[in-house]
């Protein structure tokens, strides 16, 4: 009799733990389900308005929200698949806040832009625009205003050696401007005598256009220059040339002072007036020195032009018979005229620009002033 209570018993009990299992799988499966079909909603959900989107929020992350039912839930989860259900419900949280980030982006993408669209008054994105330095003003200008008489631009390297620089046209040993004090020398001292240097002016240019063309030659070679000298408000280390070289039979001083007239009024104006005074060069001969009439006084006196009415701008004069020889042009049968000119020192006069060490500084301020220049 007893053993069969406590059979009956025993049974009654197994019975009652088996219930409660399935009733735990049951509901883990069920919620496994409901997990699985909120986020499969969620994702689903492609735009909502600034009031949907609250509502999303309240839904599933509010307080009586889905979340906190669930959680609530798992409780009742058997604890050996509590780690894995778990991992759903968080899998669910970060689904729907991902959602809601992703939504509130949008929506606020799209007032921003329907704003712009809406608001026809308001102002459109600044672009700054950069302008054309200075320099490079004045020396297409240059080039332009020779290249309508005939003369066409020839370049040359920066660093060049004794020969094109210095030898070929005409500078003697002992002349003074082959000293360091003047030159940047890269290789000094070469037992071939023909160092290497930075081009202290663009006059080697001209030196190799006449090595390889033939008469009649008419050319200007505008570049940058470099000289060993303390930088000031007047003076610098790098500063930019453009000279010019023509060649041919029968040409005349008063050639070269036709031409320059005619630079001068087409640079600064008809009314500019130019005066020659006797100078010397190593590589010309006769040669001289160019004025203009002061552009600020208009010839009447100012400091700029220390109360004289006349701006030096440029040097020039005849070619040496040396220097056509040295470069395999007969003398005797051509001559021509240099002419040699600092692009500073025209801006400065053009521009009146008080100090050229701002050519060198990318001041924004300084850079600006010319924006509508070109």
């Amino acid at each position: 009799m007893l053993f069969c209570f406590l059979k009956k018993k025993f049974m009654c009990f197994n019975y009652f733990f088996l219930t409660l299992q399935l009733r735990k799988t049951h509901k883990r499966s069920k919620m496994e389900e409901i997990i699985k079909q909120h986020i499969e909603k969620i994702r689903q959900i492609s735009s909502a308005t600034k009031e949907e989107l609250e509502n999303l929020r309240i839904e599933y992350l509010g307080k009586k929200g889905v979340m906190n039912d669930l959680f609530a839930k798992f409780k009742e989860v058997a604890p050996e698949k509590r780690k894995e259900m778990g991992i759903r419900l968080n899998e669910l949280k970060q689904t729907a806040q991902q959602k809601i980030d992703e939504l509130k982006a949008l929506a606020e993408e799209k007032a921003e832009q329907n704003q712009v669209k809406d608001d026809l008054t308001k102002p459109s994105e600044i672009v700054s625009l950069g302008s054309t330095h200075p320099l490079t003003l004045v020396r297409n200008e240059i080039i332009d205003i020779f290249s309508r008489i005939g003369y066409t631009v020839q370049e040359g390297p920066e660093i060049e050696d004794d020969w094109h620089v210095f030898s070929a046209l005409n500078f003697p040993p002992e002349h003074p401007a082959r000293d360091m004090q003047d030159t940047f020398f890269v290789e000094n001292g070469r037992e071939d005598g023909n160092d290497v240097l930075l081009r202290t002016h663009t006059s080697s240019v001209q030196v190799r256009t006449m090595e390889r063309m033939k008469p009649p030659i008419r050319i200007i070679a505008p570049g940058r220059v470099f000289r060993n000298e303390a930088i000031s408000a007047r003076a610098h280390c790098i500063f930019h040339q453009v000279e010019g070289l023509y060649i041919d039979k029968g040409v005349s001083f008063a050639d070269l002072k036709q031409n320059l007239l005619y630079f001068v009024k087409e640079m600064f104006g008809e009314d500019t007036e130019i005066r020659l005074r006797p100078s010397y060069f190593p590589f010309t001969e006769p040669s001289a020195e160019m004025d203009i009439s002061c552009t600020i006084c208009k010839g009447e006196g100012c400091n700029i032009c220390k109360h004289t009415g006349w701006l030096e701008i440029m040097g020039c004069g005849m070619v040496d018979p040396n220097v056509l020889d040295a470069s395999g042009i007969d003398s005797k049968v051509y001559s021509g005229f240099a002419f040699g000119m600092g692009i500073e020192r025209i801006a400065m006069l053009k521009y009146d620009v008080k100090d050229l060490r701002q050519y060198f500084e990318n001041d924004i301020r300084f850079l600006n002033q010319f924006s509508g220049a070109f």
